[in-house]
C-alpha cells in the first residue's frame, strides 16, 4: 500500500526517494528475518501462539508511520513491522501440511499463495486512490493500522493445529482428569533441554537451505520471481505515470492487470491436481508438484519480454497490460508449485524448510526498491525488461531438472520424504 504514494511520503519528510525506498526495503527485508524465530518457535510452542504475537506487534508497529515526522520514525516502525507481520509468510504452510494429508494440500496451499501475491497487487490500487482522494499520504498507514487491528482479533480465535501441542494438550488434560502424571505426548519422550531445542530450532533454517539442494535452488527461483514482483510496483509507474501520463490512481488500477492473472492461474489449479493424483496412484510423490511451474517458466520470461518492448510513448496500454496478466498467471502456478513441492520435500520440517527460502526471498526482494528505478532509467525500459527476461530464460530448467531428478536427490537426504509412502501417511 505505501508504494501508492511514496513521492508525497518524501516530500513530506523532506528526504530524496532513495531514502524513502528504504521503507519499502527495510519492511520486506523483515519477512526475511522474523521467520528465522517465528518458524521454529511455532514447531516449538505450537502455531496459535506465534500468530497472535505476530499480528498483534504488526498492529501496533503499524502506528509509528502514521504519525512519522521524520525518516527514522518511519523507518524504524517499518523494520520492525516488518518483522512482526512475518509470520504468516511461513507458518500458514505448516499449519496447512499440520490439517489437510498431503493429497488434499494442493487448492488450500494454492488459496495460500494466491492472497501472498493478491494483497501486494491490491497495495499500490487502494494506496494511490486513498492518498489521490484525501491528498495526505498518512491516510495509507491509518487504513493499513484498521485492517491490522481487524485481523489481530481474529488471531485470538482461531484453534491451534500442531499435532504435537495438540498431542502434549491431550496428554495434560487426561493427567488432570485422572489425577496422575502417566499420559506423556510420544514428542516430549526424552525431550532435549530447552537451549539444545532453541539451538537447533533457530539453525534448521541455515541448514536446510546449504545443505538441501531443493531448498536452495528452489528458493533462488522464487527469489527471482518475488524480486520481479516489486520490480513491477518501480516499473509500472515508469509504464504508466512517466511514459503515458497516468495519475496515481490509474497507475494503481494497472495492477488490475496482474490480479487478473492471478485469477486465471488459480482456474487452471484444479489441472494440477488431477495431474498430482494420476501420477501420485502408487503413493505420494512431490515432483508431482511441478507441472504447472514448468509451464509457469515459459510463461514468464515471454510476459517480460512483452512488457519491455510494448512501453514506448505513443503505444496503447493493452500491451503492458496483457504483459501483466501474463506475468500475474506465471508468477502464481510458479510460486503455487515451488511451495508445494517444498512442503511436501520436507513434511516434518515444513515450517523451518519455508522460513529458509523466505529468507532468501525477501533479502533477494528487500533489495529491488534500491536499484531497480535506477536500472530502468539508465539502461532504458527496453534494456532492462531485456535483461530481466533472459535471467528467466536462463534459470528456467530449473523444475525440469528437478521433476525428472528430484527423487534421486530426496532418497540422498536425511530431512526429505522419500518416494512411495502412502501420501496420508507423509502428511501424518
Amino acid at each position: 500500500m505505501p508504494t501508492g504514494d511514496l513521492p508525497s511520503t518524501a516530500a513530506y519528510l523532506h528526504v530524496s526517494h532513495e531514502a524513502i525506498y528504504l521503507s519499502i526495503t527495510l519492511f520486506v527485508l523483515g519477512f526475511g528475518v522474523g521467520p528465522l524465530l517465528f518458524a521454529p518457535l511455532s514447531e516449538m510452542i505450537g502455531r496459535k501462539p506465534v500468530y497472535c504475537i505476530s499480528i498483534f506487534f504488526y498492529f501496533i508497529f503499524t502506528l509509528p508511520s502514521c504519525l512519522a515526522k521524520n525518516i527514522a520514525t518511519m523507518l524504524a516502525g517499518r523494520m520492525i513491522a516488518g518483522i512482526a507481520s512475518s509470520a504468516p509468510m511461513t507458518n500458514v504452510g505448516g499449519s496447512i501440511a499440520d490439517v489437510w494429508a498431503v493429497e488434499d494440500r494442493g487448492i488450500p496451499m494454492a488459496i495460500f499463495s494466491m492472497t501472498l501475491f493478491m494483497g501486494p497487487c491490491l497495495g499500490p490500487l487502494f494506496g494511490g486512490w486513498i492518498s489521490l482522494k484525501t491528498h495526505q499520504w498518512q491516510w495509507i498507514y491509518w487504513v493499513l493500522f484498521i485492517l491490522c487491528g481487524v485481523v489481530s482479533c481474529f488471531t485470538f480465535i482461531m484453534p491451534e493445529s500442531y499435532p504435537v501441542i495438540l498431542l502434549r494438550q491431550k496428554a495434560a488434560r487426561l493427567n488432570k482428569e485422572h489425577n496422575t502424571d502417566v499420559y506423556v505426548s510420544k514428542h516430549d519422550v526424552d525431550r532435549p533441554p530447552l537451549k539444545e531445542s532453541l539451538k537447533i530450532s533457530l539453525s534448521r533454517p541455515f541448514i536446510l537451505m546449504v545443505c538441501e539442494p531443493i531448498i536452495l535452488f528452489m528458493s533462488f527461483y522464487l527469489s527471482f520471481i518475488y524480486s520481479l514482483l516489486y520490480a513491477l510496483f518501480f516499473a509500472f509507474p515508469i509504464a504508466f505515470e512517466e511514459i503515458r501520463g497516468w495519475n496515481i490512481g490509474m497507475v494503481g488500477v494497472s495492477f488490475v492487470s496482474i490480479i487478473l492473472g492471478i485469477g486465471l492461474a488459480m482456474c487452471v489449479m484444479p489441472i494440477q491436481e488431477r495431474l498430482y493424483a494420476r501420477h501420485c496412484r502408487n503413493g505420494a510423490v512431490p515432483e508431482a508438484r511441478l507441472y504447472l511451474m514448468m509451464v509457469g517458466c515459459i510463461f514468464m520470461p515471454i510476459s517480460l519480454f512483452i512488457f519491455a518492448f510494448t512501453s514506448y510513448k505513443g503505444i496503447i496500454w493493452v500491451g503492458p497490460a496483457a504483459a501483466g496478466v501474463c506475468f500475474g498467471f506465471s508468477m502464481l502456478i510458479i510460486y503455487i508449485s515451488a511451495n508445494s513441492y517444498i512442503v511436501d520435500s520436507y513434511a516434518d520440517y515444513a515450517a523451518s524448510a519455508v522460513a529458509a527460502k523466505t529468507f532468501m526471498r525477501s533479502c533477494c526482494g528487500a533489495s529491488v526498491p534500491l536499484w531497480i528505478t535506477q536500472m530502468f532509467h539508465n539502461m532504458g525500459f527496453q534494456y532492462a525488461g531485456l535483461t530481466l527476461a533472459c535471467i528467466g530464460v536462463v534459470i528456467g530448467p530449473i523444475p525440469y531438472i528437478f521433476f525428472f531428478y528430484g527423487g534421486k536427490v530426496r532418497e540422498r537426504s536425511t530431512r526429505a520424504t522419500k518416494n512411495g509412502a502412502p501420501a496420508r501417511d507423509v502428511a501424518h
